[in-house]
């Protein structure tokens, strides 16, 4: 698709001229309608380096149909009114994201509905024809945080075991790890999610220029996937490796991103380096406007203009609808009350740690005691869900990197029993640096049902709100003191918690809604 052959003459159809103008000025119109999220992507691309490229990849896809621009103008231009099925699709997808303030869904969804608008003006034809190009725009969304905590698991597996295969003696606490020379964590950073977005993007455009054939463009892209993930975790054992056999003075500074982004570009240019044995770039692909009969090549010239205004209508129906949503006002919320029961009475805080939950309309922390058994309990009340007013949202977290006194030693969803009933709760092991510990549960309370999975959460809440039914939530967190070893008697404690005080923490919902 990025050549046309020479024996075949080149037609630039006079639809042209006016088709592009149109096309353009109605992407910018969309674009317009939905500056709020383009400005949430530019967000990111500035304050993050993982996502800086993201200002490359428009000019790049505008690039790549510039290469194509002698096939692509063969194409007629045909205004196809099943792009308007995409536009509704990503307008509605956009619409919920924006009510459950899911920016990467919203700007995958506004990415959606830019080329929903080609497709409807220009046709499939065109779309197919320039596919790659056209789909490399998703790129420019910042996406894949929310795998960092699996690719730290990743790193810190692989490092651990590669050590113990050299046999040196490891401990392992969660992401902390030591060895005798010194202590280790494996932090965000270490994630190498940088590396792995950096890898895939450029290996999708290294292996659509470089290649024909489909199938090796995916195989690439897929070695330019799994090829940085392990040239992670031999980063990540390097560093140690050095700073060990230097006895800690080598690689704990600026070096050690020196030493890691060196590894990674020596590791990707093996990666193009290998992959080039296998170049097809120099054999010409067949066009694929060349290929278009008579019969489809009609001038519909007349039909575009039709089509242009139903694309800023279809479009414009949602932001619209978004908007209204949010000039509501807030309903009332009196003050959180939770009367103890079960024979817990108020106690003394005994601990210094507290979770990391922003935007909350209403907050409770409370102590509470029971035969020597301590309990800490914070509550979180969102009345509606907005931007950085949240349930769920990605800085409500147990606690913050490299925390001086604290640290997460360990973080899943586990099956627990309450009231005889089993249930899902988030728990976590926290360590001080006192050589205390925390055993901590969490969950979220919605429409009364106990939640933890948060991609279910956001979802629920974002179909609430845009049917107008209330769309408030309410995150429960309890904790308590445990020894190591004894973690079961812990888990005990706090399901006695949550089922003597469950009734009184599930009535909450009612009281600040006023029922």
């Amino acid at each position: 698709m990025s050549a046309v052959p020479d024996s075949l003459p080149v037609i630039r159809h006079k639809a042209w001229a006016p088709a592009a103008a149109l096309t353009l000025g109605v992407v910018l119109i969309v674009a317009g309608m939905f500056w709020p999220t383009l400005v949430s992507m530019i967000e990111v691309w500035e304050r993050s380096e993982t996502f800086a490229h993201g200002y490359l990849i428009f000019p790049i896809s505008a690039w790549l149909i510039w290469r194509q621009r002698d096939s692509l103008a063969q194409i007629p231009p045909q205004p196809d009114p099943r792009g308007l099925i995409l536009l509704a699709a990503g307008g509605a997808a956009w619409l919920l994201a924006e009510a459950g303030s899911v920016n990467v869904v919203a700007q995958y969804a506004f990415i959606a509905m830019l080329l929903a608008a080609v497709w409807t003006l220009l046709g499939w034809a065109f779309v197919w024809a320039a596919f790659f190009p056209l789909m490399f725009l998703f790129f420019a969304v910042p996406v894949g945080e929310f795998l960092i905590q699996p690719l730290m698991g990743v790193t810190a597996d692989f490092t651990v075991a590669l050590l113990q295969l050299t046999g040196i003696p490891v401990y392992r606490e969660g992401m902390f790890f030591s060895v005798p020379s010194g202590d280790w964590s494996v932090v965000e950073g270490c994630s190498g999610l940088r590396y792995l977005i950096a890898s895939v993007t450029l290996g999708a455009l290294y292996a659509y220029l470089t290649y024909r054939s489909w199938q090796r463009r995916l195989l690439f892209t897929v070695a330019a996937m799994i090829v940085p993930i392990f040239a992670n975790g031999g980063r990540a054992y390097m560093i140690v490796m050095i700073a060990h056999l230097s006895d800690m003075k080598l690689a704990l500074g600026v070096d050690h991103y020196i030493y890691g982004w060196a590894f990674f570009g020596l590791v990707m240019m093996l990666l193009f380096w290998i992959g080039s044995f296998w170049r097809e770039d120099d054999t010409p692909a067949l066009a694929d406007g060349a290929a278009i009969s008579p019969a489809s090549t009609r001038d519909r010239r007349s039909g575009l203009l039709p089509a242009a205004l139903l694309v800023v209508l279809g479009a414009v129906l949602w932001p619209a609808y978004a908007r209204w949503l949010d000039a509501r006002p807030l309903p009332a919320m009196p003050a959180l009350q939770v009367e103890a029961q079960g024979g817990w009475e108020r106690g003394a805080p005994f601990t210094s740690w507290l979770p990391h939950w922003v935007g909350a309309d209403r907050q409770l922390r409370a102590w509470y005691i029971q035969a020597g058994r301590p309990i800490f309990l914070e509550l979180n009340y969102y009345a509606t869900q907005r931007q950085d007013a949240e349930l769920v949202n990605s800085q409500n977290f147990m606690i913050r990197q490299k925390d001086p006194a604290w640290s997460n030693v360990g973080e899943a969803v586990v099956a627990v029993e309450v009231r005889g009933a089993a249930r899902s709760v988030r728990q976590a092991r926290m360590r001080g640096s006192d050589g205390r510990r925390l055993l901590v549960w969490q969950w979220n309370l919605i429409n009364q049902q106990a939640v933890v999975n948060d991609h279910f959460a956001k979802l629920v809440l974002a179909w609430d709100r845009v049917r107008l039914r209330r769309d408030d939530g309410l995150s429960v967190l309890i904790a308590t003191p445990y020894e190591e070893g004894r973690i079961d008697d812990a888990a005990a404690t706090l399901a006695r918690f949550a089922a003597d005080m469950g009734p009184a923490l599930e009535k909450t919902l009612d009281r600040v809604d006023g029922t």
